[in-house]
């Protein structure tokens, strides 16, 4: 899934107990300086230039046992926000996220999001290719273990490589993107089918083997949709895990007949994004 954040508008310890911890070792021209809070660290990184789109990447580390936050947290917590808008040269920034994971939340519901670290890839449009581009944001997010802390951060980069030390960690993170995919395909692990369970249910038959443990969650067509995370059941047709959840969450005066959905399925390999439309 990509967030594109209009380049005007907010998308929505001691260093010593990070310093052994840190995966990404590129060049000073390749990343910005680590900001530090007492729990995690962020940092940007540039990859290779060539022409007007440039790929870039956030990148997070974590403390053990603490957590942030996927675009939808789940059941509790904050998602990232980002700013570009102090940024030179550059018409547009769109944010692709890697697969996240599911923890509870403390309350007996479950969260989204990553821990130890990830990097946030970024697709990032050029005004003018021939020109220099510096990339500055301003980054909020929360880190949480039984309580959740607030970080802001500001970071700044010229993309100035023509080979990038970065790239290695910036195409990884792009793999973990979960791929586009459509409800039916021959994929070893795909949503067969999504039905509704009366007027305020949803039922969704993944097709995997039986051993595979896969994660499922939705989001509605905008952001203050706040649908829960689909449960596993405990009884699904022989090669399917069946999910189910309510819809629940909805806006006021929101219809969720015809709704676009945005189910993404997590496996232990690969992940994929199914769009469909509620009927």
């Amino acid at each position: 899934m990509t967030s594109t954040v209009p380049i005007r508008a907010a998308a929505g310890v001691a260093a010593g107990v990070f310093a052994c911890c840190f995966a990404w070792q590129a060049p000073a021209q390749d990343a910005s300086p680590w900001q530090q809070d007492s729990h995690s660290a962020v940092r940007l990184l540039a990859g290779s230039r060539s022409g007007a789109v440039l790929l870039g990447g956030i990148a997070f580390q974590i403390e053990p046992g603490w957590h942030t936050y996927w675009r939808n947290p789940g059941d509790s917590g904050v998602p990232p926000r980002f700013d570009f808008g102090k940024s030179e040269n550059i018409e547009a920034v769109t944010i692709l996220w890697p697969a996240p994971i599911k923890f509870a939340d403390g309350a007996g519901g479950t969260s989204i999001g990553y821990q130890k670290q990830v990097v946030l890839p970024l697709r990032i449009v050029a005004k003018n290719a021939d020109k220099p581009v510096t990339l500055r944001a301003d980054i909020y997010y929360a880190v949480c273990e039984k309580i959740c802390i607030p970080v802001e951060a500001k970071a700044e980069l010229a993309f100035t490589s023509v080979a990038s030390t970065g790239d290695p960690a910036l195409f990884a993170a792009l793999d973990a993107v979960p791929k586009p995919a459509n409800v039916g395909d021959p994929n070893p692990l795909t949503i067969g089918d999504v039905k509704r369970d009366g007027k305020a249910g949803v039922i969704v038959d993944v097709a995997t083997p039986d051993a595979q443990e896969v994660a499922l969650f939705v989001e509605g067509p905008t952001p203050d949709w706040a649908l829960p995370v689909p449960k596993l059941l405990g009884h699904s047709p022989p090669g399917v895990k069946r999910f189910a959840f309510d819809l629940d969450g909805l806006p006021p005066g929101a219809n969720p007949e015809g709704a676009a959905l945005r189910l993404t399925l997590v496996g232990a390999e690969r992940a994929y994004e199914f769009n469909v439309n509620l009927n």
